[in-house]
């Protein structure tokens, strides 16, 4: 089955805007960039997944389309997995219901070294999860993480996505996609229910807010993301010294963590930075 979150995907404006933000953000350069027909892609690498940012550039239906998904701003809009076998996932979720596209395979070259990657994919439709774009992809060979310091990002700890409609979303990530969920868990404190799925090393955190008024058809919405340090005071005083604003080191909700809040230089995408006790 699905064995990682491959990457996650940043529709942004303006991609030198985008990579120069990310890049002060975590404190390290993309590992690869191409362009293709009205689109231009910066990958950051980590030990866990990746985060492709992703802008229109030039003319043409491709970067229209772009252009108009983010003429309110940049936003998360898609999750991609990995697969280690990508024929009989595809067939596994056609008998689950997930009504898979053809798989196909693409390539990037990278604007730098030349230096070319293949992948296989499908795609799931967004109806089926919820407004979430899905795909699912068997790369040729992984992208190497970045080498960082101990100030810097070094995996992504989390990602939360929104949804009023709980039993859904533990249908569709754990019964039909199969990701294992690791916690299931009311918090009458915060007014939340928590759904925590791991896909590889990493966490999908899925909040559903309790008493309030819920359109269960509505869509869920990829909202904000965590990422994990070695050093957050490090991290804290590198930010500070960027000029990015955020908040003071607090106590984290799982216990034995800590954070803080970037309250900019995100492209307005909700951001902690997170750093757990050694065990």
């Amino acid at each position: 089955m699905l064995t990682a979150l491959d990457h996650i995907v940043l529709l942004c404006p303006d991609i030198e805007t985008a990579v120069a933000d990310y890049a002060r953000l975590l404190g390290v350069q993309p590992v690869w960039r191409a362009r293709d027909s009205g689109s231009e892609t910066a990958v950051f690498s980590f030990q866990n997944t990746a985060l492709e940012l992703l802008a229109p550039v030039g003319e043409g239906d491709t970067a229209n389309r772009l252009r108009a998904m983010v003429v309110d701003g940049a936003k998360i809009v898609t999750l991609v997995y990995r697969s280690d076998s990508i024929t009989q996932d595809h067939h596994l979720l056609q008998r689950r219901g997930l009504s898979p596209s053809d798989i196909t395979n693409s390539t990037s070259t990278d604007l730098i070294s030349g230096d070319i990657r293949q992948w296989q994919r499908f795609r799931i439709p967004d109806e089926v999860m919820s407004g979430v774009k899905t795909f699912v992809v068997q790369p040729q060979a992984l992208l190497a993480p970045v080498a960082g310091s101990d100030d810097t990002v070094s995996a992504l700890d989390h990602l939360v996505i929104q949804t009023p409609n709980i039993d859904r979303c533990v249908a569709n990530y754990g019964a039909r996609l199969g990701i294992r969920l690791a916690l299931d868990r009311r918090a009458s404190q915060w007014k939340t229910h928590f759904l925590f799925f791991r896909a590889g090393d990493c966490t999908i955190e899925v909040v559903h807010r309790l008493n309030a008024d819920h359109d269960i058809a509505g869509m869920d919405k990829i909202w904000g993301l965590t990422w994990a340090t070695r050093n957050l005071e490090a991290a804290h005083r590198r930010l500070v010294d960027a000029g990015i604003d955020v908040s003071e080191i607090r106590d984290g909700r799982k216990p034995g963590s800590t954070v803080f809040t970037v309250r900019s230089g995100t492209l307005g995408i909700p951001t902690l930075f997170i750093a757990h006790a050694a065990r």
